[in-house]
């Protein structure tokens, strides 16, 4: 039997070095423009990380790793904040509307229910929210039967896990967590906004992100650094910092799509309002 030939990936861009401060420009424009829905999503999310802090507070050891784990399905709670910018985008009002449409109809425009097509975006949310479990038990598992002495608070954690005299346990802890950050950046990168804007199976999507990533290894990890940095200072902060901090990375990652991707290959999901490929911006190579 002749073998199936692999799904059509849209075709990737190669970007400048400093591409990824411009999304940030471009985010802080979105975020002025659409107002207080997108602080209002911040905001939920902040109150999220907080009720996961609340029940964790006295075992650092899970609350390590459920923050940890609440950031690997970011890029699914940040739907919200790409429907947005692609409003914006397309000229139409950024309101409650654009947000509720996208989390409640997003499959209208399905014919056949039960292909791949249409249950997509719920099975990359179930694989990320898997992801987040696996690390939540990992990180738990390390800190409770590895740590010295039982570690309940953060600075329990600082004092026997990070200023530990080997300090071997630490480093485990911050290796395995990059052996699981990494591939899940990569394949989550454009993944949600191009299985949002477009008709992309799961396959195409994961595949499409990891393309951008290896066509632009240096670019992109710099915007994973400043992910990184920006998620730190939230988080340092209280978690008060997040209300500003995810509405600013969930609309740069918007424009981190409309850069790397060129989804004219594809069909646009919903059919009535296509999106137009992005042009090519500064530093960007067709």
């Amino acid at each position: 039997m002749p073998r199936t030939p692999p799904p059509p990936l849209p075709a990737v861009r190669t970007i400048s070095l400093t591409q990824p401060l411009t999304w940030l420009s471009l985010a802080w424009r979105d975020m002025a423009r659409a107002g207080w829905i997108s602080f209002a999503h911040g905001l939920a999310m902040t109150v999220l990380g907080a009720a996961i802090m609340a029940v964790a507070h006295n075992r650092f050891w899970l609350l390590a790793g459920a923050l940890s784990g609440f950031l690997v399905v970011a890029p699914v709670l940040a739907t919200s904040f790409y429907a947005l910018s692609r409003a914006l985008e397309r000229g139409e009002s950024a309101n409650l509307g654009v947000v509720l449409k996208t989390w409640l109809n997003w499959q209208g425009s399905h014919v056949n229910k039960w292909g791949n097509d249409y249950w997509c975006m719920v099975q990359f949310g179930a694989l990320l929210a898997l992801a987040a479990t696996g690390w939540v038990m990992t990180s738990a598992a390390l800190i409770t039967l590895l740590a010295p002495v039982p570690v309940l608070t953060p600075v329990d954690f600082v004092h026997h896990v990070v200023l530990a005299n080997d300090g071997w346990l630490f480093e485990l802890w911050l290796a395995l967590g990059s052996l699981m950050a990494a591939p899940i950046f990569a394949s989550s990168v454009v993944a949600m906004p191009l299985l949002l804007d477009r008709r992309a199976t799961l396959l195409q999507a994961v595949l499409a992100s990891w393309q951008a990533v290896l066509t632009n290894p240096l670019p992109m990890a710099f915007w994973a650094a400043l992910i990184l940095g920006f998620t730190l200072l939230g988080l340092g902060s209280l978690l008060l910092g997040l209300i500003v901090v995810m509405p600013l990375l969930g609309h740069a990652s918007w424009h981190a799509y409309r850069d790397l991707i060129d989804p004219s290959s594809l069909p646009p999901r919903d059919a009535g309002t296509a999106t137009p490929p992005a042009a090519p911006q500064s530093g960007v190579a067709p």
